[in-house]
């Protein structure tokens, strides 16, 4: 039987809930209950997200002088799906608890403007951290902390009966304190409909062909076959190759050119074209690619990794008060920070 948490967010996945919400009271802090657009003070943009309609800042909590993110969405700007997309993430954020999983602690608006205030992610995702550090890709030792961890948070969804759909290394994210997380909540979709959870779903969603190297044979024929929770185990695979390699993967190279040896088992068996052929994230976890890891080791990630700017009390220039920003985002491919 389905226990009432499980219940009560697959409710929200299909009943269209409404924006607002409170902070849960077990995590309240002076930053995490903060609503107050006053007591944040804009240091820099990082990147954008949501299909170029969310800012992503660099911003400081005043009151408690903490560093955060802040993610600033224009409301008049989305239509109507992708209003409801934007939603879900925000109330699943609010249900799941996990530190595998990113979480959002505050979340108000200002006008037409959805303000999301989340932890800064002092490294930033994955992808970015190739791009600025690891050009030629990572260290096979890095590769596996980042991985154990990411795979850890699908495990977590998996248990209730969530396909995240957009598993890639833009959507890995790496704190100052060497934490793992996954974000990119507003792709998921729930294989739990009226109560029971089914084998495939068949919802195919219009994905950009920016994200199409990434996604299952399965989930790309559109088919009435379907998918499932193994779709993200095929981009498991992939994101592999895209952090041994260090560059985006695509279709026409063969995967093991992009391979560390050590990786290679572990990839075919995550880019299986059978779907029941793949492991679930729960048995990956016991592959020989982690046995070195009794379990996550934020330490283990921190020594490979250069020093963070994640320091409140590093003085930042202060700037001006928000105002709504009349400028465009920047191109996409200076953005390496998604939603």
């Amino acid at each position: 039987m389905k226990n009432k948490s499980e219940t009560s967010i697959h409710q929200y996945l299909v009943e269209e809930p409404t924006l607002s919400w409170s902070p849960p009271s077990t995590r309240a802090s002076e930053v995490v209950c903060s609503a107050n657009v006053s007591h944040y003070e804009l240091q820099v943009e990082i990147g954008r997200g949501f299909d170029k309609l969310t800012s992503v800042h660099l911003a400081r909590h005043t009151p408690t002088g903490t560093l955060v993110t802040t993610k600033i969405t224009n409301l008049e700007n989305g239509n109507k799906e992708r209003l409801k997309v934007l939603q879900k993430a925000m109330i699943l954020s609010h249900f799941f608890r996990h530190p595998n999983i990113t979480t959002y602690w505050t979340v108000f608006t200002v006008g037409s403007w959805l303000w999301v205030i989340s932890p800064f992610m002092a490294y930033g995702s994955a992808r970015q951290l190739l791009r600025t550090y690891f050009p030629e890709g990572m260290s096979k030792t890095l590769i596996r902390n980042i991985l154990f961890g990411a795979v850890r948070g699908l495990n977590y969804l998996y248990q209730y009966g969530c396909i995240h759909r957009r598993i890639k290394a833009s959507h890995i994210l790496i704190s100052g304190d060497g934490l793992v997380t996954l974000s990119g909540l507003s792709h998921l979709h729930s294989l739990v409909k009226h109560g029971q959870r089914h084998r495939a779903v068949y919802d195919f969603p219009q994905f950009s062909t920016l994200v199409q190297p990434w996604l299952s044979p399965e989930l790309l024929r559109q088919d009435l076959h379907g998918y499932n929770v193994k779709s993200d185990i095929y981009s498991v695979g992939i994101t592999t190759c895209e952090l041994a390699s260090g560059q985006v993967p695509f279709q026409d190279v063969h995967r093991t050119q992009m391979l560390l040896t050590e990786t290679e088992s572990l990839v075919q068996l995550c880019l299986q074209q059978d779907p029941e052929k793949r492991p679930s994230a729960s048995s990956l976890l016991s592959h020989v690619f982690f046995k070195q890891m009794k379990e996550e080791s934020q330490d283990s990630v921190l020594s490979l990794l250069p020093p963070a700017y994640n320091k409140p009390s590093i003085s930042l220039p202060p700037v001006l008060p928000w105002t709504e920003p009349e400028c465009g985002f920047p191109d996409e491919k200076d953005s390496y920070w998604e939603f």
